[in-house]
């Protein structure tokens, strides 16, 4: 219970299955309400602001059980942002408030703060934006990205740009080098949680970055400096040279296979996330910097609403054929994760290439599919609300982009798939 003005209120609590130390956003927690009339409708409601303001929320409709109890563990959801028993269904369910800004997708970029939700039980079955309406309870409950004693450490060394994550202790530790995709700049949330579970991870930002050589609309970095930032992980006094991995979504899975191709790179396993084996743009000079982005524009499909879809840019027969990776070259482990629903690459197409093509050459037993039925192209930490569409660009026109998804299988493979990760990533790096 919650004491409030002297005065013992019903509400519902929330309890962690993990250790305190462990409030990251990748824990389950339990919310459970008491002390309520039996057989009543009422709502669970929870709510945060990103970190650029905005509110989302997400609500769900319940009626209490004989003893006057909800748990949402337990108890399907008659109504709201899903439907059925989801007991995280509140976090990954979260969408923009009404009269949001349009194309919003939660992303965080402060990770040493927690986003801070307010979860309320409301009276009978409402929508928040319905307010007033009887609150009969309310408490915080932070989510974190950084379990505690995680280090973060700004890189800047030998034009390396990104954002080293340590876990807490000495190490030496097995690592991941965190390449994202052609969203550009330096997101540092799937890093800071790899560190949160043991591992050293280096976010690289290779596009759109103040630090970077500009304009911020192309790659103006090449071969090297990828290796660059890969054997700056290898030299790290706290991390285990041999025992590094690559992972990549989008974009970054052409760049993380390029890199692993490369003979005086070794890593020990690659985890590719709805992504190309190829380019469209060429590599075009000595230093590997690159054309304009707008070349593979003729690729773009959009639908009725004039939002663009990038699929078509990344089928295999799109690609330039002298980007493609030697796929017959790789040595490690790959994990390649495909959501069947992705609206803005080919992932189906490239998984059956790569899967093809080491059989080809007799190492089938390298390659490991995960694919997810309803799963869009952002498949992220779990929990993570999935935005189906978003904002890409403002300049030089609005542009929205297509990513695909269905809030709950989506989140079902968010959770599913982080938890092969981390499996597969115990496999190849600890032992």
């Amino acid at each position: 219970m919650i004491a409030l003005g002297g005065k013992m209120i019903p509400c519902y609590t929330v309890q962690r299955n993990l250790a305190c130390i462990q409030r990251t956003v990748d824990d389950k927690i339990s919310i459970r309400g008491h002390f309520l009339p039996p057989r009543c409708p009422v709502t669970v409601c929870a709510q945060m602001q990103s970190d650029d303001g905005d509110l989302w929320e997400a609500f769900a409709h319940f009626n209490t059980n004989l003893d006057g109890t909800v748990n949402l563990t337990r108890d399907p959801s008659v109504g709201g942002s899903y439907l059925g028993c989801e007991p995280m269904g509140l976090l990954w369910g979260l969408q923009p408030a009404p009269g949001a800004r349009e194309g919003l997708r939660l992303r965080k970029k402060k990770v040493e703060t927690p986003y801070v939700m307010l979860m309320s039980l409301l009276k009978g079955h409402v929508s928040p934006s319905e307010r007033p309406s009887t609150e009969l309870a309310a408490v915080t409950a932070e989510r974190w990205y950084m379990a505690p004693g995680v280090r973060r450490i700004e890189i800047r060394q030998k034009g390396v740009v990104g954002t080293l994550f340590l876990p807490p202790g000495p190490g030496p530790f097995p690592a991941m080098l965190d390449l994202w995709g052609m969203g550009g700049g330096l997101v540092e949330y799937r890093s800071a949680l790899f560190a949160s579970r043991g591992y050293a991870s280096f976010s690289l930002a290779y596009i759109g970055h103040k630090d970077l050589p500009g304009p911020q609309n192309r790659i103006n970095v090449g071969d090297p400096y990828f290796k660059s930032a890969f054997q700056l992980l290898q030299d790290h006094p706290q991390v285990y040279p041999d025992r590094i991995g690559i992972i990549g979504l989008s974009f970054g899975v052409y760049l993380t296979l390029r890199l692993a191709n490369h003979s005086d790179i070794k890593p020990s396993c690659l985890i590719c996330i709805n992504g190309p084996a190829g380019s469209t743009i060429k590599l075009r000079d000595a230093d590997d910097r690159t054309e304009q982005m707008e070349n593979d524009q003729k690729y773009w499909t959009y639908d009725d609403q004039g939002n663009v879809s990038f699929r078509a840019v990344s089928l295999p027969a799109n690609l330039s054929p002298e980007s493609k990776v030697k796929l017959e070259h790789l040595t490690c482990p790959l994990m390649y994760i495909v959501g069947e629903d992705d609206l803005s690459a080919s992932s189906i197409e490239n998984a059956n290439l790569i899967e093809e093509t080491l059989s080809a050459t007799g190492k089938s037993q390298l390659f490991t599919r995960l694919s997810y039925p309803g799963a869009g192209h952002l498949i992220e930490p779990p929990y993570t609300p999935n935005s189906r569409v978003s904002l890409w660009s403002v300049k030089p026109q609005k542009l929205a982009t297509l990513w695909g998804g269905h809030l709950a299988p989506h989140a079902a493979a968010q959770e599913d798939s982080w938890k092969k990760i981390l499996e597969f990533m115990e496999t190849n790096l600890r032992h």
